[in-house]
C-alpha cells in the first residue's frame, strides 16, 4: 500500500491521480490510495495568500502527516512549496513538466494580448503576473481574482473580467486546454519559479517510497526546478513577490532567465545565464545577485 497526500482541489486530485497511474504502471502490485490533506489555504480562503510573505500555506499541513507517517508521498504543485522545505523531507522525484507558460482566456476573438481593449479587467491573483501584464499594456486593469481554476472560468463567463490569467499546466492537467486563448510566450511572461512541475515529497531515509518514485524522475526538469527555486531564495522573495524565472535544456547547456518588477508595471528588470547542467544552481545564485545590485532590491525592500 501507498498512500499518497494532496491537497482536495479539482487540479490537485487529478496531479494525485497522474502520479497513481504511472507508479501503478512502474509498480503493478502496489495499491495506491489518494488521501485528500486540508491546508490553510483551504481552510482560510480569505488569508493573505497573495501577501509577498505568506510561505507554505498550500503544503504545511501536508508536510507535517508525510512527517509524522500519516502518508507515505506528497503531490505538490512545485511553484507551491517554499524555497526551503524541512530538514526530514526531500524530492524524491521531479517528473518530466508540463507547459510552464501562462494563459490568457478571453472572449471570443482574443487571440492575441493586443487583442483586448483598452481599459480591459484582467482577474489576476499573481503580482508576479501583474507586473508583466502592465509592462506589455498599461492601459488595462488588472483585478484580483480568487478560486480554483473552475471558479475563475467561472466569473469569466460571467462578465465579472474580461480575460483570466491561468498557467497552462493547470488547464491542461484539467483537460481544459481548449479554453486557451494565448499561450504567452516566455518573451512576454516569465512563469513563476518551479511552475507547470510537480514535487514528489518524501521521507528522508524511506528507501521503500524513494526508491518507488525514482523512475518518475526527470533530470531535466529537476535540474531546471531547482535552479528556478535557487533564484528565488537567493532574490529572497515570498511566494507571491513580482518575481518570474525559467529555465531550460539549450545546445547541452542550461539557459536562465530571471524577473523582477515593481507591481505596476513601470520597473522591469530582466537578464539571464547560459551554463553547463551542472552548475545551474550557482549562476541562478550568481543571476539573482546581479538583478539584486541593478535594482532589484530597491524594489523588493520598497515592497516590505
Amino acid at each position: 500500500m501507498l498512500t499518497i497526500g494532496t491537497r482536495g482541489s479539482t487540479l490537485s486530485l487529478a496531479q494525485a491521480h497522474w502520479v497513481a497511474e504511472k507508479l501503478l504502471a512502474l509498480h503493478p502490485d502496489v495499491q495506491m490510495k489518494i488521501k485528500i490533506i486540508h491546508t490553510s489555504a483551504d481552510k482560510d480562503p480569505a488569508s493573505s495568500i497573495r501577501s509577498g510573505t505568506a510561505t507554505g500555506v498550500f503544503v504545511k499541513e501536508i508536510e507535517e502527516v508525510l512527517q509524522s507517517s500519516g502518508i507515505d508521498l506528497a503531490v505538490h504543485s512545485m511553484k507551491d512549496l517554499p524555497t526551503r522545505i524541512p530538514d526530514a523531507l526531500e524530492f524524491g522525484a521531479i517528473p518530466q513538466r508540463e507547459d510552464a507558460r501562462d494563459a490568457l482566456i478571453g472572449g471570443a476573438g482574443v487571440h492575441r494580448l493586443d487583442d483586448l481593449p483598452p481599459g480591459a479587467v484582467i482577474g489576476t491573483g499573481s503580482v508576479r503576473r501583474q507586473a508583466q501584464i502592465l509592462a506589455l499594456r498599461p492601459d488595462v486593469r488588472p483585478e484580483d481574482i480568487r478560486g480554483n481554476v473552475q471558479t475563475r472560468l467561472r466569473k469569466l463567463a460571467a462578465g465579472s473580467y474580461d480575460a483570466v490569467i491561468l498557467a497552462c499546466a493547470g488547464l491542461n492537467r484539467l483537460g481544459l486546454q481548449d479554453r486557451i486563448g494565448v499561450r504567452l510566450e516566455l518573451a512576454q511572461m516569465l512563469p513563476a519559479p518551479g511552475q507547470g512541475a510537480l514535487a514528489l515529497e518524501v521521507r528522508k531515509g524511506d528507501s521503500r517510497v524513494t526508491a518507488m518514485v525514482a523512475g518518475l524522475n526527470d533530470p531535466l526538469t529537476a535540474t531546471a526546478v531547482l535552479a528556478e527555486r535557487a533564484f528565488l531564495r537567493r532574490m529572497g522573495g515570498g511566494c507571491n513577490s513580482p518575481i518570474a524565472v525559467h529555465a531550460r535544456p539549450l545546445d547541452g547547456k542550461v539557459l536562465i532567465e530571471g524577473l523582477v518588477a515593481n507591481p505596476d508595471g513601470t520597473r522591469l528588470l530582466r537578464d539571464s545565464a547560459v551554463c553547463p547542467p551542472a552548475s545551474a544552481v550557482a549562476a541562478a545564485d550568481a543571476l539573482a545577485d546581479k538583478l539584486l545590485s541593478a535594482g532589484g532590491a530597491e524594489i523588493l525592500r520598497s515592497l516590505r
